[in-house]
């Protein structure tokens, strides 16, 4: 049977509250109502030869609750004089949540308004295009508006997340909500006080004058003629913020940069050259360390094609930045160890050479295993020590 049945025209209001839209009318003030919902009823041959299922059919729909029917008369030779619902009709919001049974989240929606409305009124439009959301953040939403609040008043703070000083509001809370903060404080906070060039939850500290905490790069000197402290040693572990790292300009003409940090502490020793301990993707610890464009700097990645992409981007800040021990003949070398990369990039990298390109392709092709990935601390030192003698 193709009729509309009491389930069908529930799923239709269902529908309406999972796009918001019954929400959305009660923020806004625009209502829906009285709401006509598609009624696709019997044909008129149907009337003629179904009609007990259309007698029942037509029951059930009156006993619903919360709807109202619109009926047409019409006259059977043999039944006589009858009604038929031809339209549906949702009356109010109170009738539309009650037929979906929810009466609850309607009013705990109302409440979220009404608090809303008095405190940042706002993000009454927020509450209009994302209501459901908002109901997901109930329980916290007094929270949010304090922070929202405090921000308002304390516009780019320049204190840690942790100086934030609210009554019930930790910094791991801040920190826990800081996509849907996001949101809501771009409504509420004059657009003078927003970095628009900062985006994303990495950046909601710098984007909203909250200070971050200092990068921070951990290196060795290789060439204990050139030691930062003396007595020289091979264990000299130094970390520095990335302000103090770029005012360095160390006297070396070499730096290393691996992502292992074994490999790190254990890189031997080499003339005129550091080592940096890598950060993965994230290389905007180096981004004002202008001297390191003037050094030779070999970068010691897995070889993978997540570590060919580390490498891709790295170039994108020096472009002169030399592969170390991600050839083929490395990987080649060390077969016994291969692994398996568990989520491959494949994404064309423009900034490799023709060798390393070649490799990258072979390996997100999978031309050699499946996955395959060649982790740095699976090549021996004694290779690292031959392939350093040839670099010279």
């Amino acid at each position: 049977m193709s009729w509309t049945t009491p389930a069908d025209l529930r799923t239709q209001v269902s529908r309406l509250w999972e796009r918001g839209e019954l929400l959305a009318g009660v923020a806004t003030g625009a209502s829906l109502f009285p709401k006509r919902l598609v009624l696709k009823g019997p044909t008129s041959a149907e009337i003629t030869e179904r009609f007990e299922d259309i007698r029942q059919w037509s029951s059930s729909l009156r006993t619903m609750a919360h709807c109202r029917l619109e009926m047409r008369e019409f006259r059977h030779r043999v039944f006589g004089t009858n009604a038929l619902p031809v339209e549906v009709w949702i009356d109010s919001f109170e009738d539309a949540v009650a037929l979906i049974g929810k009466q609850r989240d309607a009013a705990r929606f109302a409440l979220l308004l009404d608090v809303t409305r008095a405190r940042e009124p706002r993000l009454v439009p927020w509450l209009a295009k994302r209501p459901l959301r908002a109901l997901e953040l109930a329980e916290v939403w007094g929270r949010l508006l304090d922070v929202c609040v405090w921000l308002e008043r304390h516009p780019r703070p320049d204190v840690y997340l942790r100086q934030i000083d609210i009554a019930n509001v930790h910094t791991k809370f801040i920190e826990a909500y800081r996509g849907v903060l996001s949101e809501l404080l771009d409504v509420v906070l004059p657009a003078e006080t927003v970095d628009s060039a900062r985006s994303g939850i990495g950046q909601f500290a710098a984007r909203y004058g909250l200070r971050e905490k200092p990068l921070r790069i951990r290196f060795r000197v290789l060439d204990a003629k050139k030691a930062l402290f003396h007595p020289a040693s091979a264990e000299q572990d130094v970390t520095l913020d990335a302000a103090s790292f770029a005012r360095l300009n160390l006297e070396v003409s070499r730096i290393f940069i691996t992502e292992n940090e074994i490999n790190f502490l254990a890189f031997p020793p080499v003339d005129d050259s550091m080592v940096v301990f890598g950060a993965g993707y994230g290389f905007e610890m180096l981004a004002n360390a202008n001297w390191l464009s003037r050094r030779r700097i070999c970068y010691w990645g897995d070889i993978d094609t997540h570590g060919f992409a580390i490498l891709d981007q790295l170039r994108h800040q020096f472009d002169h930045v030399e592969s170390f021990l991600m050839d083929r003949e490395t990987l080649l070398a060390f077969e016994s160890q291969w692994d398996r990369e568990d989520k491959q990039t494949l994404r064309d990298l423009p900034r490799l050479n023709r060798d390393e390109e070649a490799l990258y392709d072979d390996l997100r092709d999978n031309r050699l295993r499946k996955n395959l990935r060649l982790e740095q601390e699976k090549v021996s030192f004694g290779w690292v020590e031959a392939a350093l003698c040839k670099l010279g």
